[in-house]
């Protein structure tokens, strides 16, 4: 199985703040959002594994700043990091002045999925190869991430999660 840079599973969508996709403040939904992530982080999974893949869970959601209706919203997804057969995907999402073209972060989110056989089981992934610095360090990150879940959800001992043990124990 080839392995694959963090650049090679990009994926990038955009959208209008529409009325129906607004609250009662003007604001978008924090659900539509999630759900405009969810997809975008899917693609990004499935150019990795160029398999079908399920989300698995949503780590992590950071809502910085509203979303205004009528704004213009990008979403970009990359895998961040590839396990035996899940991907950590990192979704960055912008806003866009209209007028400017200026962008800014405004909110984020990190998405666990599975990439599946034919019958629903896990399968295989490849190996994800990060190249830019803040690849590397979201690459570095998923980890003591992974690690954290699974012990949260009493997968692992935390005696085993030998990268979060280093974080508080001198050598």
């Amino acid at each position: 199985m080839k392995s694959k840079t963090a650049e090679q599973t990009k994926a990038v969508t955009t959208h209008i703040v529409l009325p129906n996709d607004t609250n009662t403040l003007g604001n978008l939904f924090g659900g539509q959002l999630l759900a405009w992530m969810d997809m975008i982080a899917s693609v990004s999974a499935q150019r990795h594994s160029r398999r079908v893949v399920v989300t698995a869970s949503v780590n992590n959601v950071s809502f910085q700043e509203p979303i205004l209706q009528s704004s213009i919203v990008t979403l970009e997804a990359k895998v961040s990091r590839a396990f035996s057969s899940s991907m950590e995907v990192f979704v960055d999402v912008y806003l866009e002045n209209p007028v400017s073209g200026e962008r800014r972060r405004c909110n984020e989110a990190i998405y666990t999925f599975v990439a599946v056989d034919q019958l629903g089981g896990p399968i295989h992934v490849p190996e994800l190869i990060p190249e830019t610095e803040e690849e590397v360090k979201r690459y570095e990150g998923a980890l003591l991430r992974r690690q954290l879940s699974l012990i949260l959800a009493g997968k692992m001992k935390p005696s085993d999660a030998t990268e979060i043990k280093a974080l508080f124990l001198e050598e």
